[in-house]
Formats: C-alpha cells, structure tokens, sequence
C-alpha cells in the first residue's frame, strides 16, 4: 500500500470498487492494520465503500448503516468484521458501553464510521479513509484519500 492514495469515484459503484480494493490489498499486505478509520460528511458514501470492503472480506454479509446499532459484526473465513459507527458516541464511557476495546482485542478488523468522533481512541497504527464531496454540480463525485497512519510492522 501506498503511504497515499488519492482516487475518484463517479458514483456509488465506484466507491464500493474502491472499498474492494482496499480489501484486496489487505489480504495481499500484512503490514496494512486491520482498523480501518473512516472520515467524511453525512452521505459521503462511508457506508458504500464498507459494502465494498465487506464484499470481499465477508461476501455474503448484508451491509447496512449500524447507526442505531452502532456495531455490526460480519463472519468471514478470513477474519470477523466490525463496522461501528461512531456518530451517537459522545464519550469514552459510551465507548466502554458497547465494547468498543473488547471488538479491538478480538483479532477482527475495524471499520469505523465517524472516526473523527474518537480521535482519542485510534490506535497508533489504522488506515485513514477521508471522503469528499468534491463539486456540488457533480453531487455524486467523491475524492477518496486513503493513507496508512503509524508502523504495523
């Protein structure tokens, strides 16, 4: 992995590919950490590309906005999957209540929606994926940023 990535979607199937190919290299890289950081906007896409990344982890796993359930879990072969999403969470006492650190130590990997709301939790190594809108003419135009924080080696 690069220690950037900067790429266009044009739509929601763009952002899933990409999501897709973050997952392809994970399989393909042991040095990319397994907590994935997702930053952007309400609508930005967060949740497409964790279909993505999810279709090829977890195929089969019905991917949806864990808003209100704020973690939901994926079997895989490879390794479970955690798709949190941070946006209710106002506190590390509400980090603590959902088992935010236990999901950490259970060897899966993390993608965390709303990622700016922990900043304080991350761990020192995660890739960070920002997602922009990038011109309100072209509404569904994103700039997808994605860059390795920290040494997992």
């Amino acid at each position: 992995m690069n220690p950037i990535e900067i790429m266009q979607s044009q739509n929601v199937g763009d952002t899933e590919q990409i999501g897709a190919m973050l997952a392809h290299a994970f399989l393909n890289d042991s040095s990319i950490p397994p907590f994935i950081a997702l930053y952007g906007d309400l609508g930005v896409g967060k949740t497409a590309f964790v279909r993505g990344f999810a279709s090829v982890i977890s195929p089969t796993a019905p991917v949806r906005s864990p808003t209100f359930a704020l973690v939901n879990e994926y079997r895989s072969k490879v390794r479970p999957l955690f798709h949190f999403d941070m946006y209710r969470i106002d506190s590390e006492d509400d980090l603590i209540s959902i088992g935010f650190y236990d999901y950490l130590d259970r060897n899966g990997i993390c993608l965390v929606e709303w990622s700016e709301k922990i900043g304080y939790a991350l761990p020192e190594s995660y890739v960070r994926v920002t997602i922009e809108k990038i011109s309100p003419e072209i509404p569904d135009q994103r700039r997808i940023t994605i860059e390795q924080i920290g040494d997992n080696t």
